[in-house]
């Protein structure tokens, strides 16, 4: 692929969002007067929070980055948060991306986020920084002449951006693989390469893959309130930078070479923060960017180092005890700015038995855990674990994960990969800090400052003992927060259920709440999901798997309560390869196709206990069940269209022509209408649309209104024919949108507008069975959003 080249200034894009979409109901053919209001199903957080901004000047000002999701505002009355870019359409959807963000001191209205979420071939699109003058309500946008990486190693280092608080009109950029320090002059309009800055940074974790090889960069810009600007690079060798001159000239820091290793590793400064008042700028290190990895095989995996501006002097103030021994390395740091002296810092992927949390109110000199280990006289495992504050998942008990307490590895955890840890400046009360899977808070974290030690010796006894400590409570923050990748998505009517990467899947009969998560199979993402449509208490579902135990199929014979395992199919590895699964009308029979790409569909008539290799279809064709007849089934693979007429034992080909041969291709039967069918999918530059069949696949007529479809679904209908209405996410008139018809597809009007695009929405859409214009959209990294009808 050609690289694209830019002159070194750009100037800015159209705005991409306004506060009132001009055509909220774009239409190819037809009438539509329904307006939508759009919402979340609930499942609170369920992806990774890599950074958390608290503005300086303006309090209860909160922003909160994801690594797929976009961007949040925390709304302080309601205390949830707000998406800002949902705006952001399919052909830009790797802005959802969000690398940085920063909040301007000076003007707070006024917000900037780094955006783009791969910087290898994943992503086609270059990055960009997405500039706002009213809190993120509405945007616009710069492109930048190289890609950045919201979803890539290192992405909860930083901030990678910065408002300079001596001139509010100045934002700095620092950027990945030898692109440098950026400067814009004019809000963040246009952007120009700061090319008297010296090193773009050397740093590569792991060279071997095309996601690990990344060239950290340029990790961070902070102000010191004399003026001067210092800047984190991913340079072992030469870590730290400053400019006395606002950015004309820059050095490197005096003695900063001492924070590239620790016992023989070499390391990165991830994350800084200043304490302005006792002048000192503190850095933790690591030996790796994060946020995947745990400690090194030898030695300190990071540290924690304070910088005394006025004297150049370096400390170590690494913590020198802790409950586990060698610290894998440093995740988040946040000072208390009310509080001078205090700070706080997170270990990152410390797996077992948890995360630990350290706390300073002396500069670093010494630190207290959030949890110790008490040991007997015999250092009995498992030993006594003793807490500062107690874990409260109200409304997300699903971080359970399906597991229960084990001795100190506690089912609801501290977290893991705390990158974002941020006390709030103007409350020393207030923490938050975010996970691989949700926000954690509290407004009572001083009440640590009053607890003492957690453990002691006992004379007596000769060994320790856990000291009486009144634990606060810690709690989860990230209501409004949808981050799910929604796979597949199944509506029974009263019931949905959908499959999630990462978190399996969720049966939810109140959308408001997150409802039962699908553990068994042990999912470790869930991909497909089906029900028997004469018979919906039978609902099937397959996902990826690690170990031996479970098959990659799941079965609930009791409308998704509760779930049974399949036997494992021999030959079919753990991992990924849950492929798709269907369910025969009446419930007998399930189909299951692995996502090995050498394993042949196999079938089951007792409810997977056993499988039988399907005659008839290739590896990886996608298989679903007429919604009427239990004994058709369909099958696409490769441009070929499959039929069965015994419940899926067979399977023959159609004879059809003209489908898409490239790409990737769904398709689903309609409720209530035998043999008939509608087709998605294909390839830009090739075949690639949507179509229809009424005789079980055998003739297909395309659907002209689209030059582009990638997913097809139905719901409750209007008509008095009774035909199911139809929604699809598609492209008419080189507009991309969420489509409705209510006449069979004869006319399709655009339900959505341009401020509820949610990037890319092309894996899965459905209808409601029971509810008229309800419909269910997968996204990947928004979660499954749901429309209603207003009027």
């Amino acid at each position: 692929m050609r690289r694209r080249t830019f002159a070194a200034s750009i100037g800015a894009a159209a705005v991409a969002a306004t506060a009132v979409p001009a055509a909220a109901h774009a239409k190819t053919s037809g009438r539509c007067d329904d307006a939508y209001a759009w919402r979340n199903a609930v499942v609170n957080g369920g992806g990774y929070v890599p950074g958390i901004v608290f503005n300086e000047t303006q309090a209860d000002l909160i922003y909160a980055r994801t690594d797929i999701g976009g961007l949040y505002r925390w709304q302080e009355p309601t205390q949830t948060w707000k998406p800002l870019l949902d705006w952001i359409g399919w052909d830009n959807w790797g802005w959802t991306g969000v690398v940085a963000v920063a909040t301007d001191p000076v003007e707070p209205q006024r917000v900037y986020a780094a955006v783009g979420t791969y910087t290898n071939d994943w992503d086609p699109s270059p990055g960009a920084v997405l500039y706002s003058d009213d809190y993120g309500d509405t945007w616009g946008a710069a492109e930048l002449p190289f890609k950045q990486g919201g979803n890539m190693p290192g992405r909860g280092m930083g901030e990678r951006l910065a408002v300079d608080p001596a001139d509010n009109a100045v934002v700095y950029l620092g950027t990945p693989n030898g692109n440098g320090l950026w400067k814009s002059s004019d809000y963040g309009r246009t952007w120009a390469e700061v090319t008297s800055f010296p090193n773009p940074g050397n740093f590569v974790q792991d060279p071997s893959g095309d996601y690990s090889d990344d060239n950290q960069g340029v990790i961070w810009i902070d102000f010191d309130q004399d003026g001067r600007i210092f800047v984190g690079v991913a340079d072992p060798d030469d870590p730290l930078y400053v400019s006395a001159d606002q950015g004309a000239t820059w050095q490197p820091v005096p003695g900063a070479t001492v924070i590239g290793s620790v016992d023989g590793n070499r390391v990165i400064p991830k994350q800084a923060s200043f304490d302005h008042e006792n002048g000192h700028l503190f850095i933790v290190t690591s030996w790796d960017p994060g946020p995947y990895n745990g400690g090194p095989t030898s030695g300190k995996g990071g540290a924690i180092w304070r910088l005394a501006l006025a004297t150049g002097e370096w400390t170590d103030v690494t913590p020198t005890q802790n409950p586990v021994g060698t610290i894998p390395g440093f995740g988040g740091l946040t000072v208390d700015r009310q509080r001078p002296g205090t700070l706080m810092a997170a270990t990152q992927n410390n797996w077992y038995p948890d995360e630990i949390i350290f706390r300073s109110t002396d500069s670093g000199a010494t630190w207290e855990t959030s949890w110790e280990y008490a040991w007997d006289a015999d250092f009995s495992w498992p030993p006594e674990r003793t807490d500062r504050f107690t874990m409260d998942a109200s409304g997300s008990e699903w971080l359970s994960f399906g597991s229960v307490d084990d001795g100190p590895a506690y089912a609801i955890k501290h977290g893991w990969m705390i990158d974002a840890l941020a006390i709030d400046p103007h409350n020393s009360d207030r923490i938050m800090w975010g996970t691989g899977a949700t926000i954690w808070g509290t407004e009572q974290l001083t009440a640590w400052d009053d607890q003492g030690a957690l453990v002691g010796w006992d004379d007596a006894a000769g060994h320790q003992v856990a000291l009486p400590v009144d634990p606060f409570t810690v709690a989860v923050r990230v209501e409004g927060l949808e981050e799910t990748a929604v796979q597949d998505i199944a509506a029974l009517g009263g019931t949905l259920v959908s499959a999630m990467g990462d978190l399996g899947g969720f049966v939810q009969n109140d959308l408001e709440e997150a409802g039962v998560q699908i553990r068994r199979p042990n999912w470790s993402s869930g991909r497909s999901v089906d029900f028997a449509a004469l018979n919906p208490d039978i609902v099937v579902g397959s996902g990826d798997v690690d170990g031996d135990a479970d098959g990659h199929v799941g079965v609930s014979t009791d409308r998704g309560a509760t779930w049974l395992t399949t036997s494992r199919l021999a030959g079919v590895a753990g991992g990924a390869n849950g492929g798709t699964v269907a369910v025969s009308a009446d419930g007998a029979v399930i189909i299951w196709s692995p996502g090995d790409g050498a394993t042949a569909p196999v079938y089951s008539t007792d409810l997977g206990q056993t499988w039988t290799t399907v005659a008839g279809l290739p590896a990886g064709a996608r298989v679903r069940a007429d919604r009427t007849s239990p004994n058709r089934l369909y099958a696409f693979a490769a441009g070929t269209f499959y039929a069965s007429t015994d419940a899926g034992l067979t399977f023959a080909d159609t004879g059809a022509t003209g489908l898409p041969t490239e790409g990737d291709v769904d398709f689903r039967s309609v409720p209530g209408k035998q043999k008939q069918l509608w087709l998605v999918g294909g390839k830009a530059d090739a075949t690639y649309g949507m179509w229809r069949s009424t005789d079980g696949g055998r003739i297909w007529k395309r659907v002209r209104d689209f030059e582009e479809a990638d997913a097809v679904g139905f719901g409750k209908g209007h008509g008095r024919r009774g035909y199911p209405a139809i929604y699809a996410s598609a492209k008419a008139g080189g507009k991309r949108g969420i489509w409705r018809s209510t006449d069979e597809g004869r006319t399709w009007s655009r339900i959505n507008d341009d401020a509820h695009q949610w990037a890319w929405t092309g894996k899965a859409i459905s209808g409601d069975p029971e509810v008229y214009g309800r419909v269910y959209i997968a996204t990947n990294g928004r979660g499954l959003i749901y429309g209603d009808i207003t009027d």
